[in-house]
């Protein structure tokens, strides 16, 4: 069997959706958005009924829309006159709810009709992109990277989208966000994206994000490691001894402070480059 992690992620992010209770107010037309009943929306639509009526915690049947993944009732809220960046009491757009159901039609509906793709954070609200990394949505991640979407954007609970795709085990959306540029030693109070993939105990996130140039020597604001949140004989724990008794090679590090120092421009850089197909290959972790 494998050894579980010797300590537990303890972030932790509130759950508003689906605690009915904070849900005070719904309309029929929410419950029917929610539901995805597009004929019976449109038959209250054209009773008549308000498309941006909000409950208590100001959700609005476009919300409930996107968070059910239900883009044929959002598309008919849109058209009716939807506001397509309310935000509800905890901060959440529309957009943040597709990308949290991983609703990829929602999210491009939603920014066809102008969604913001960066709104701003509060201490209850995290972005799209952070959304679709906790969700390990790879597809939605991808699409916020290509409308613009700030890949260290800091939300409290994880950090920035790196941290929360790592937080969560989510390894295809760390590579979308790693191959996008963003900073694989960014510290979220000190934490680095690879303790968080050590206290997971994902030795696939491990060794991509130190092929990505992660310090595995990083100390947390408690003096540890990654490593240190393993214990002894795990898989991760022997994949991150041997990173730090074996350190990348000559032509791994020269690719990893190449990407470091370009950041988000490194695929467009790399392409420029007068060098072979195969060297910009490598450049660029394809």
């Amino acid at each position: 069997l494998m050894c579980r992690t010797e300590m537990e992620m303890t972030t932790t992010r509130p759950e508003f959706f689906g605690n009915l209770g904070l849900w005070a107010g719904r309309t029929e037309l929410h419950q029917i958005a929610s539901l995805g009943n597009a004929l019976q929306l449109e038959r209250l639509i054209d009773g008549g009924a308000s498309v941006n009526a909000v409950t208590a915690d100001n959700i609005t049947p476009l919300h409930d829309a996107c968070a059910g993944a239900q883009p044929h009732c959002a598309k008919l809220l849109l058209a009716a006159g939807a506001q397509v960046d309310i935000r509800t009491i905890h901060g959440s757009t529309p957009l943040c709810n597709a990308c949290a159901a991983g609703s990829l039609e929602c999210a491009k509906l939603l920014l066809e009709h102008g969604a913001s793709v960066n709104p701003s954070l509060t201490a209850l609200t995290a972005s799209p992109l952070h959304e679709a990394c906790i969700r390990g949505d790879p597809d939605c991640a991808q699409l916020m990277i290509a409308e613009g979407a700030h890949l260290e954007a800091f939300d409290i609970y994880f950090g920035t989208p790196l941290h929360a795709a790592c937080a969560r085990g989510n390894v295809d959306c760390a590579r979308v966000l790693l191959s996008a540029g963003a900073r694989v030693n960014a510290a979220s109070f000190h934490e680095t994206a690879l303790h968080y993939a050590a206290k997971v105990g994902n030795v696939d996130l491990i060794q991509m994000l130190v092929e990505f140039g992660a310090n595995v020597y990083a100390r947390d604001n408690l003096g540890r490691k990654p490593i240190d949140y393993t214990r002894p004989g795990c898989p991760t724990a022997v994949c991150l001894e041997f990173y730090e008794s074996n350190p990348l090679s000559l032509q791994q590090m020269s690719r990893a402070c190449l990407r470091m120092a370009l950041g988000t421009r490194a695929q467009e850089a790399a392409s420029i480059l007068q060098l072979s197909q195969r060297i910009i290959d490598y450049l660029c972790y394809r």
